[in-house]
């Protein structure tokens, strides 16, 4: 799709050139030992890179996390307080709140067989610290206690055997749940669980019925698979030692994209270089010439689209939150080896292949004097559909315009203020059931308090200020008598330490501080809960300005605020290295602003039309704020990959025919692949559905609708419609701009 040199791109003239003596040599000017040696020594790399990285894909949840407090950056008010709340505690292993409920009232006798069965099972569980006494309810049906997981055992396993246990032990008629911090992150690694196997596996065979579709044959999807699984499996190997060795930070979130990514990028630009090869086998019966021409041809829209993929999730590590900033190295690494293996791996196995590749549709060899014909010269689907474009643009870009800013509407509709985490995880969660079990018989916060940490002498005025808070249930100060346990604090406790800096009541003190626990009236990840932390914050930096508000709650706001914060700033940035990238490509400017515009329309109208399916037709409760970002990203970045591959092709035919005459037959040549590549693109995004998480299935049905839109309406419709409607100032301000047809050359 670069432009070439009409002898290196266009040579009608024999495909050999001569050695001194007369002895005729094929194009590309290989030696024979050189062909055979350089397609076998890249096979076996990338066959060693696959042995290598593959054994990787089970060992990813050995150096990724799930918390959300190691994703927030250092500057965060709950960053801060969870950094220090290890002095407080004897234990910094992950809170976990275990339940018991019943329907009928817990007598003190059946109270302790639950105190005995929970102290079996906790003993019986490696990893579980000692737990803290049953406390009842005041409605005398349920009972709570605490345990903690270690830090360094694994929470899923733990939580897991726990539950297995606590189910086998229990009294007739009480059912247990383990909920707060350690269950959520439990039901959520038990979502990410089929990352490795239901994930991969329903994304390749989504590929692979494409292809087999796309090419009806059956070398080339197994050729074009191969490319992307060793891609994959490369980055894999890169990533999870960067993440050993805590240069990056993985999580489940960003291993599921980075699988879907890599697969669905290597196949993308596989589609282009076979599409290229393909077309050089018409006109060249040297296998080794079309090979070398085909990588020559898409040499430069692959480097330029995944580079432009690249430059723009780079611009995630403007992010504050380490969970999107991670995600732009990882996932650039994975499309920089998507690129090499479809430029390396890809032609070494297409040249052992040759026309075999294709069987049983061999493309057959032609006269070089018929290149261009065929569809081009008005025959085939997408002569047609182009021909009926160029005849009408004006009209044919209004109504898509129009059309597409209708369904852009919906973005107004789009909740993006975040969720609660008992919403994180689709389908059936203990933590969340055992969640609404707290609500109904305890205060709503209870288990998961904000945490207060203040200095000493300012200890009082803030105690008092939690109290007076309405969405406050009570206040405790954790005691110096055993680390583990608290000290209720009330207002008789405030009114006999009036006038003094000691709270009065026993309590820790760590390099001047105290951390008090405030329980909360509502639910720890509601709404209420959040409006309650930002009027705590205001209220103590007025009453005590050394007072810092963490806990579960406020690590949710700090990660909301931060996801709106990146959202406002790296969009714009996104914009910006993307303009210059196109510009720098096509040596113009107003074809990639063109461009620019399209892929933002695309972008606001999959958004819109996704907003009101999250809304009316799954009756979600919202979207994560990195939704719209994420969104952006990719189809922002991803779509310009079909841009480049179109206007690259585009122009490269302007040159010789002109620009009407040059987007006519840009588009389609180009109209085949780039639907192909679209069509693998949304399915294996679409993959990430699979999975029970409520931002990968969000994340999943807006790039798949938007890839698709941007596939089928954007890249056929609108875009060489404005094309022909601007004709030459589409490449203002270069030369081509000002010429109406560049000198005829022989095709």
């Amino acid at each position: 799709m670069a432009p070439e040199r009409p002898s290196a791109r266009h040579d009608h003239r024999s495909s050999s050139r001569r050695r001194p003596g007369g002895v005729a040599r094929p194009l590309g000017g290989a030696p024979k030992w050189l062909r055979i040696l350089l397609p076998a020594v890249l096979i076996v790399v990338w066959l060693a890179l696959g042995g290598t990285g593959g054994p990787y894909f089970g060992k990813v949840s050995e150096v990724s996390s799930n918390d959300s407090s190691a994703y927030l950056p250092d500057s965060a008010e709950a960053t801060k307080v969870q950094a220090l709340r290890g002095e407080f505690e004897e234990s910094d292993g992950v809170p976990a709140i275990l339940v018991f409920a019943s329907d009928d009232d817990l007598t003190k006798d059946r109270l302790t067989e639950l105190g005995d069965a929970l102290d079996s099972a906790v003993g019986a569980t490696a990893g579980v610290d000692e737990g803290s006494p049953i406390v009842p309810s005041d409605d005398g049906r349920a009972a709570q206690a605490f345990v903690s997981i270690a830090a360094d055992a694994d929470v899923g396993d733990v939580v897991s055997d726990l539950r297995a246990l606590l189910r086998d032990s229990l009294p007739d008629g009480v059912q247990s749940y383990i909920t707060g911090p350690a269950g959520f992150s439990a039901d959520l690694s038990a979502a990410f669980s089929g990352i490795d196997g239901l994930l991969l596996g329903v994304a390749l065979a989504a590929v692979l019925v494409i292809l087999i579709v796309v090419y009806r044959s059956f070398l080339l999807p197994i050729a074009v698979l191969g490319t992307s699984m060793f891609a994959l499996c490369a980055a894999l190997f890169v990533v999870w030692w960067l993440a050993k060795w805590d240069i990056l930070l993985l999580s489940g979130q960003t291993q599921g994209i980075l699988f879907i990514l890599v697969i669905g990028a290597a196949t993308d630009y596989s589609l282009l270089l076979v599409a290229r090869f393909r077309e050089e086998l018409r006109f060249s019966q040297d296998k080794w010439a079309a090979v070398w021409k085909a990588v020559r041809g898409s040499f430069e829209p692959i480097v330029a689209s995944g580079a432009t993929v690249i430059a723009g999730l780079l611009c995630l590590l403007l992010s504050d939150l380490k969970s999107n900033s991670t995600l732009g190295p990882v996932a650039a690494i994975g499309i920089a080896f998507a690129m090499l293996s479809a430029l390396t791996f890809l032609p070494a196995v297409l040249f052992c292949f040759g026309r075999a590749a294709f069987w049983p549709r061999m493309p057959a060899l032609q006269s070089p004097t018929t290149r261009g014909s065929g569809d081009i010269s008005g025959e085939g689907f997408w002569a047609r559909w182009q021909g009926g474009i160029r005849r009408r643009p004006r009209r044919t870009w209004i109504i898509t315009a129009a059309l597409l800013l209708l369904g852009g509407l919906g973005i107004l509709q789009l909740n993006a203020s975040g969720v609660a985490q008992s919403d994180l995880v689709l389908g059936t969660s203990q933590a969340r059931d055992g969640q609404e079990a707290l609500e109904k018989h305890f205060p709503g916060g209870s288990g998961s308090p904000a945490l207060v940490i203040v200095d000493q002498e300012q200890s009082v005025e803030a105690a008092g200020t939690l109290l007076e808070n309405s969405g406050v249930e009570a206040v405790s100060v954790v005691s110096s008598a055993s680390r583990s346990g608290t000290t209720a604090i009330t207002e008789q406790t405030l009114e006999g330490a009036a006038g003094s800096t000691d709270l009065g009541v026993d309590h820790t003190v760590v390099q001047g501080k105290v951390l008090l626990e405030a329980t909360l009236s509502d639910a720890a990840d509601s709404d209420a809960a959040g409006y309650t932390v930002r009027d705590l914050r205001q209220s103590l930096a007025e009453s005590a300005s050394s007072a810092m508000v963490g806990g579960v709650t406020a690590t949710a706001v700090d990660t909301n605020t931060a996801s709106i914060h990146d959202r406002t700033l790296i969009i714009p940035v996104v914009l910006a290295v993307i303009t210059l990238i196109l510009m720098l490509l096509l040596r113009a400017v107003v074809a990639p602003l063109m461009l620019l515009l399209t892929t933002v329309l695309s972008f606001a109208t999959a958004m819109g039309v996704s907003a009101l399916v999250f809304n009316d037709l799954f009756g979600f409760p919202g979207a994560d704020p990195a939704v719209p970002l994420f969104g952006f990203v990719f189809l922002v970045a991803l779509g310009v990959d079909y841009n480049i591959f179109l206007m690259s092709r585009v122009r490269e035919e302007a040159l010789v025919h002109g620009t009407h005459d040059g987007l006519f037959r840009g588009s389609v040549v180009t109209g085949g692949v780039i639907t192909s590549a679209g069509l693998v693109l949304a399915a294996t995004f679409a993959a990430l559905a699979v999975l029970p998480i409520l931002f990968l299935v969000q994340l999943a049905v807006t790039v798949a609708f938007g890839v698709l839109l941007d596939t089928f309406v954007v890249r056929t419709l609108l875009v060489p419609a404005l094309g022909y409607d601007l004709g030459r100032s589409l490449w203002w301000p270069a030369k081509l701009s000002r010429e109406p047809k560049a000198p005829a050359k022989s095709r």
